[in-house]
C-alpha cells in the first residue's frame, strides 16, 4: 500500500506532518512518498525525510498567485508522478496542492482520495473586490472540480466548513470532518516557567491578514506609557499580494516599537523568554503557532475569527478580540502588565486545553481512522 502526500512547502512537511508521517509508517501503508517543489536532493529536509525512511519527489510549484501556465505544467508533472507511482492513497493539504494534486488523482482514478483544508488563504480574506473578488470565484470553481471525488475533506475549524458548504464546494456535506488542527508535539514543546519580565510576541508570515499592523500599533501605544516593554515579531516577508513592506518593517524595528528577530528554525527558546502570545490574525485553519504557545504554558490574545475563536476560552486561557481592532488589543495587552498573575493561571489553563484537544498523536489517530488507515 502506498501513500502520496502532497505539499506547497517543504519546511512544513517535518514541522507540521511529522508525527503523521510516523504514524502512517506503523500503519497498513508500506510505503509514504511525498512530493513538494525545493525537496530537492541532497538538501537538508530531502536528506532528512529519506534517512526515515521516505521516498521524496520534486516538483515545480508556485505558492502564490495564479499563472496558467506554471499551474498547467504543475498539474502535468503531477498526472506523470501518479500514474507512475500508482498509490492507492493521495492526501493534499493548502491551496494548490489540494486543486492540482486531487485533479489529478482524481482523473487518474486514485481510489482513496483526502484533502486537508488548512486555510482559505489570500483570496478568502478580506473583502472581495477586484484580483481578490476574481481569484476567489475561480478557486470556487476550481475546488468544487477537484474535491468532488475526495473520500474525505478535513477542514480545521467550522467556519471553513460551513463557507465551503454555503459555497456549494463541498459535492457531499457527509464527507466533510472537522479536526483539531495539526495538534502540537507536547514533547517537544514542553511547558516551560514564565519569565520575571512581561513581554509580548507575535510569529507569523508578515502578511497584512495576520494583524501585523494591530499588533505594531498596540504595542507602539502602550510603549509610551512602558517605555520597557518589549513586543518580539518573529517571521519573514514573502512574495504574498497582501505582505507588508520592507519600509514598514524598517519604521517599527528603527524606532523601537518592535523587536524583530527574522526567521526562526527552533521558536521555543523565544516562547519561553515571553509572557504571552499574540495573533491578531483575521482568519486561520487552526493557528500551530498559537498551540505550540499553548503547549508551553502561554496565555494567548487572539481574534474572534474562524480559526482563532477555537483555541481560546475567552477569560480562561486569554483573551478574544474583535478583528483590526487595536483599542481591543491594545485593551487585552494591558490587562496582563496591570494583573501578572493573569499569566500564571491562564498558561496553565493553555497547557491543559493542549493536552486535552491539541495533541499530535490524538489529532493523527483520529485523522487516520478516518481515512482508513490503521
Amino acid at each position: 500500500m502506498k501513500i502520496l502526500i502532497i505539499a506547497s512547502y517543504p519546511q512544513s512537511i517535518l514541522a507540521f506532518r511529522g508525527k503523521l508521517i510516523e504514524a502512517l509508517q506503523i500503519s497498513k501503508i508500506k510505503e509514504v512518498h511525498i512530493v513538494a517543489p525545493g525537496l530537492k536532493k541532497k538538501s537538508q529536509i530531502n536528506n532528512h525525510l529519506e534517512f526515515i525512511g521516505v521516498k521524496t519527489h520534486n516538483i515545480k510549484l508556485s505558492r502564490n498567485g495564479i499563472n496558467p501556465i506554471s499551474d498547467i505544467i504543475t498539474l502535468f508533472h503531477l498526472l506523470m508522478l501518479i500514474n507512475k507511482l500508482k498509490p492507492q492513497y493521495v492526501l493534499a493539504y493548502t491551496i494548490k496542492p489540494v486543486i492540482y494534486g486531487l485533479l489529478a488523482a482524481s482523473i487518474l482514478r486514485v481510489p482513496n482520495c483526502f484533502a486537508l483544508i488548512t486555510g482559505l488563504g489570500y483570496s478568502f480574506t478580506g473583502e472581495a473586490k477586484g484580483l481578490r473578488g476574481l481569484l476567489k470565484k475561480l478557486l470556487i470553481q476550481m475546488y468544487k472540480l477537484a474535491l468532488r471525488n475526495s473520500k474525505k475533506i478535513f477542514f480545521q475549524n467550522p467556519d471553513d466548513k460551513a463557507l465551503f458548504e454555503f459555497l456549494n464546494i463541498i459535492p457531499n456535506s457527509n464527507n466533510a470532518v472537522i479536526i483539531n488542527g495539526s495538534g502540537v508535539d507536547l514533547k517537544y514543546f514542553s511547558e516551560v516557567s514564565l519569565p520575571k519580565k512581561i513581554s509580548f510576541l507575535m510569529i507569523a508570515r508578515l502578511l497584512g491578514d495576520k494583524g501585523i499592523h494591530e499588533y505594531a500599533y498596540a504595542a507602539n501605544r502602550i510603549k509610551k506609557k512602558h517605555s520597557n516593554v518589549l513586543f518580539y515579531l518573529v517571521g519573514w516577508i514573502d512574495g504574498n499580494p497582501d505582505a507588508i513592506s520592507q519600509t514598514e518593517l524598517d519604521e517599527w524595528t528603527n524606532d523601537g516599537t518592535l523587536s524583530f528577530l527574522g526567521k526562526l528554525e527552533d521558536v521555543r527558546p523565544t516562547i519561553a523568554k515571553t509572557s504571552v502570545y499574540v495573533l491578531p490574525s483575521y482568519r486561520e485553519g487552526t493557528p500551530r503557532t498559537v498551540l505550540e504557545a499553548m503547549a508551553m504554558g502561554r496565555p494567548i490574545i487572539t481574534t474572534d475569527a474562524p480559526g482563532c475563536r477555537e483555541t481560546v476560552v475567552n477569560g480562561l486561557n486569554g483573551y478574544l478580540v474583535p478583528v483590526k481592532s487595536v483599542d481591543k488589543l491594545e485593551e487585552a495587552m494591558l490587562k496582563f502588565l496591570n494583573n501578572s498573575d493573569l499569566c500564571v493561571s491562564m498558561g496553565k489553563q493553555s497547557r491543559r486545553i493542549a493536552e486535552e484537544k491539541y495533541d499530535v498523536h490524538k489529532v493523527n489517530t483520529f485523522m487516520l481512522n478516518e481515512m482508513g488507515i490503521t
